[in-house]
């Protein structure tokens, strides 16, 4: 299994992505502090699934708070791990809490 997660190291990274991309954007925000470790990591294999399970209808870019403090305000993110479903760059939904493959799917599906 192949992952298809994008990692940018900095904001205009982030949005050198979002440009790029032509199908919709599944943004997940996650953070380095205690709390926020294993959530986040449980986050990490959901998404990684999910971004296989979705080739070519779906970009996942992994975005960390600390690297990229522009798309964390811009989208309202008070919080990891948190997720925005983005169409040419704009939210058209988000969440916020881990969550399982089942209820990512059940979010897509419902705002793709």
């Amino acid at each position: 299994m192949v992952k298809r997660v994008h990692r940018p190291r900095e904001d205009a990274e982030f949005d050198f992505i979002l440009g790029m991309s032509a199908v919709p954007v599944l943004a997940y925000f996650t953070g380095t502090w205690p709390k926020a470790i294993e959530p986040c990591q449980a986050m990490d294999l959901v998404v990684g699934g999910i971004a296989d399970e979705y080739t070519g209808r779906l970009t996942a870019v992994r975005t960390d708070i600390t690297r990229c403090p522009a798309a964390t305000e811009r989208f309202g993110i008070t919080g990891a791990p948190s997720y925005v479903l983005l169409r040419q760059g704009e939210a058209v939904a988000h969440g916020t809490g881990p969550v399982t493959v089942a209820e990512v799917r059940k979010f897509l599906d419902a705002h793709l």
